[in-house]
């Protein structure tokens, strides 16, 4: 594994990233610059179709900016793929990302596998993250007889099962209850205790269960200060 890096845990510079077509083109974001520590929790938000989920498909490089890099511990997103993703762990919004006849345990393996965790060490790994989310007595569950809580708290432990240093988190309080979301406080700060970090997206004004080191909005494509 790569040496962990001592500048900022996930930085983006000069972000841009355009949709559409010739005359129709408009940019979602507009040079976006954003540091973001090891050990912090950064709180994004902005109106539906500011461009918060564009920002982190483009960290977890399912998309790829039209310039401008993104570096997770030191590793550019278009540089070593296998070290760059065991790294961040990323949670879309929605409910989507479920497989109706995997059970709950199938879910955990499959991920566990794709994010390359050691054969050796997957059973801990699926046990600790159904044990962190309440969902052992589920384990052999399929997902489409799950509630939309339980399949929330799937969906957040597949994005924890191995471990990441970075969470990037995309409306995560999605159909959480009270007790949902101290689980998934509990797993930010394990994050946070272990020098990881945690990008947090959801709409402005939406009230959250965890302290932000750092707020920003997203106006107009650009990354402001926030509230």
């Amino acid at each position: 594994m790569a040496a962990p890096s001592a500048g900022p845990l996930v930085r983006f510079e000069g972000i841009w990233r355009h949709w559409g077509r010739g005359k129709g083109r408009w940019p979602v974001l507009r040079g976006v610059d954003l540091d973001v520590p090891a050990g912090t929790v950064t709180g994004i938000g902005g109106r539906n179709g500011a461009g918060k989920t564009t920002l982190l498909r483009i960290a977890t490089a399912i998309l790829s900016p039209d310039a401008g890099t993104v570096t997770v511990d030191g590793i550019p997103s278009t540089a070593s793929w296998r070290e760059y993703h065991r790294r961040i762990g990323f949670l879309s919004a929605g409910d989507r990302g479920l497989y109706a006849r995997f059970s709950v345990a199938g879910h955990l393996d499959y991920c566990a596998r794709i994010a390359f965790v050691p054969r050796s060490e997957r059973p801990r790994a699926v046990e600790e993250a159904m044990r962190h989310f309440d969902l052992t007595a589920l384990a052999k569950r399929r997902a489409d007889r799950l509630s939309q809580g339980q399949r929330q708290r799937l969906r957040l432990a597949l994005t924890v099962v191995h471990r990441p240093r970075v969470l990037l988190l995309d409306e995560p309080r999605n159909s959480l209850d009270d007790e949902g979301l101290a689980m998934l406080s509990a797993a930010i700060d394990d994050v946070l205790a272990r020098q990881g970090a945690v990008i947090w997206c959801s709409p402005a004004g939406e009230a959250q269960p965890v302290d932000f080191d750092q707020r920003f909005v997203i106006e107009d494509g650009v990354l402001r200060p926030g509230l």
